[in-house]
């Protein structure tokens, strides 16, 4: 019997649980109901919104208004500062770290412990009983797991508040017996320098027995890129030869399947997504032959959900979850054991199945560009922009930018194709003073940016006169509300610009 035979023993009774999904989701959202009301009625949210009085789903509506991080912002903060009870009982000393919105650079994201143990560890744990539960010939636990994490700093002068990227601070939390079967070493994991961690990463690695991956596509690459290198192979299946799953998240992974696929030839490799954010673990996929996910629905999580085209009403429409209908592009708003009530994340899914609650993710309310993490929104762009052309005297007409996706030595970068009024005096320069107010703006990005490890410095292309308003012509969306998308995380709407600016120059 291996090790993996043994500890899947463990997970019995949660496999058991799981299979309550297929029908009794509405039940237990109830329940996850009741009892985030329950423990929170004390905190001076709860008192302001009455959740004593709270007796059904209509109650907690009419209680509790939407709400995004800006109308948060302020109670977070405070909760930064050391307060108690103010969105969730008790002091809440870990926030997740994520990138900005219109006002501010970063985004501070509360993870109360019961959050860290009912939502997120949980979740994790949860992805692997179902990654066992369809792969019964699986070895998961015979050999460790390299888990890709982020770097945490202390949160203001409060003892013991942590402050950084969720993987670290998970990682910083973790059981230490699940630090026995996963690699690299904790204090390797929490490096804030990535060329220097992806190198040890590397190193600590290459003769162990890895049989699993966990983390974001786009930064694994470049560290399987790195162990090749130390290793002397050509292939990740000669270094490890019982790899079997990479549980992945965070961004798209279709734009990097292939190069996977080129450096680990086992033909038994599962790629698993999952649905792990600074907000909450929402999902994983259930099914080896399906590319949707379940929906966690015993979680610390009540979820609802606001149809797109409601997003920009008054008051627009919201369901809980027995009210959704498959196929509809919903925005998901959540209520959580973090403090976040009625939240409305940002993210957008659609539902394939009810019996289960099975979904895919189809992206953000508003335009951006996430390819590797950066999560960069029009705002920044905007205001990065207005920042270069300030600087160099430059006027911009139009714009649109997208990601060029990474090539065989994983590099990366964003492309833009500007249209100027006026062209700056060195576009060199403009480029340089646009990333560099990114970096200003956006964490994220900043991140992702450092030391050129993986995304590189980004591409200005300068349109030729008119090119925007051709594009929308070809289209029939010439005039009116019509606009080019600013930011794509694919590259559909940016190579049918460049081609059509490439067949005009060559016409000219």
């Amino acid at each position: 019997m291996s090790i993996t035979d043994i500890v899947s023993k463990a997970f019995l009774s949660r496999e058991k649980e799981l299979e309550r999904y297929a029908f009794a989701a509405e039940e237990l959202q109830n329940e996850v109901l009741e009892y985030l009301i329950s423990r929170a009625k004390d905190t001076e949210y709860g008192r302001k919104h009455i959740f004593g009085s709270i007796k059904s789903y209509d109650d907690f509506v009419a209680n509790v208004p939407l709400n995004t991080y800006e109308d948060l912002k302020d109670d977070i903060d405070r909760m930064r500062h050391g307060e108690a009870n103010v969105l969730w009982t008790g002091q809440v000393k870990w926030f997740a770290k994520s990138s900005g919105t219109t006002n501010d650079k970063s985004k501070f994201i509360p993870v109360s412990r019961d959050g860290f143990m009912r939502m997120h560890y949980k979740g994790g744990r949860d992805a692997v009983v179902l990654y066992l539960m369809a792969n019964p010939e699986s070895r998961f636990f015979d050999g460790k797991g390299l888990i890709l994490g982020g770097s945490h700093t202390q949160n203001y002068d409060v003892p013991g508040s942590l402050m950084g990227d969720l993987s670290a601070i998970l990682i910083e939390k973790i059981n230490p017996l699940v630090s026995l079967a996963r690699v690299p070493s904790k204090q390797t994991a929490l490096l804030s320098d990535f060329e220097v961690k992806r190198e040890r990463i590397a190193l600590e690695t290459f003769k162990k027995n890895v049989t699993n991956l966990s983390g974001v596509p786009s930064w694994m690459l470049s560290v399987l890129k790195e162990v090749l290198k130390v290793s002397g192979k050509e292939r990740i299946d000669e270094v490890w030869p019982n790899l079997e799953v990479f549980l992945h998240g965070g961004v798209a992974f279709t734009p990097y399947r292939k190069q996977y696929e080129k450096i680990i030839t086992l033909p038994k490799m599962h790629y698993v997504e999952t649905y792990n954010a600074s907000e909450g673990f929402f999902g994983a996929q259930s099914d080896l032959n399906e590319q949707t996910m379940l929906l966690f629905v015993d979680h610390d999580i009540f979820y609802e959900f606001i149809p797109v085209e409601e997003l920009d009403k008054d008051n627009p429409q919201v369901v809980p979850l027995s009210g959704v209908e498959t196929g509809v592009n919903y925005a998901m708003v959540i209520s959580t054991s973090c403090g976040l009530w009625r939240y409305v994340i940002g993210d957008t899914i659609k539902f394939t199945s009810r019996n289960p609650y099975k979904f895919v993710i189809t992206g953000r309310t508003k335009s951006f560009i996430n390819a590797f993490g950066e999560e960069l929104i029009v705002d920044n762009a905007e205001k990065a922009l207005e920042y270069a052309c300030i600087k160099t005297g430059a006027q911009v007409l139009e714009y649109t930018a997208a990601p060029v996706f990474m090539d065989g030595e994983a590099k990366c970068r964003h492309q833009w194709l500007i249209e100027f009024a006026t062209e700056p005096r060195d576009l060199n320069e403009f480029a340089c003073l646009l990333d560099d107010k990114l970096k200003d703006v956006n964490s994220d990005y900043e991140a992702k940016r450092f030391k050129d490890v993986t995304l590189q410095p980004l591409e200005i292309i300068s349109a030729r006169r008119n090119l925007f308003d051709d594009w929308l012509r070809s289209k029939g969306r010439l005039g009116g509300q019509h606009k080019v998308p600013r930011l794509s995380n694919n590259r559909d709407v940016i190579e049918q610009m460049l081609r059509l600016n490439a067949t005009a120059l060559k016409n000219s």
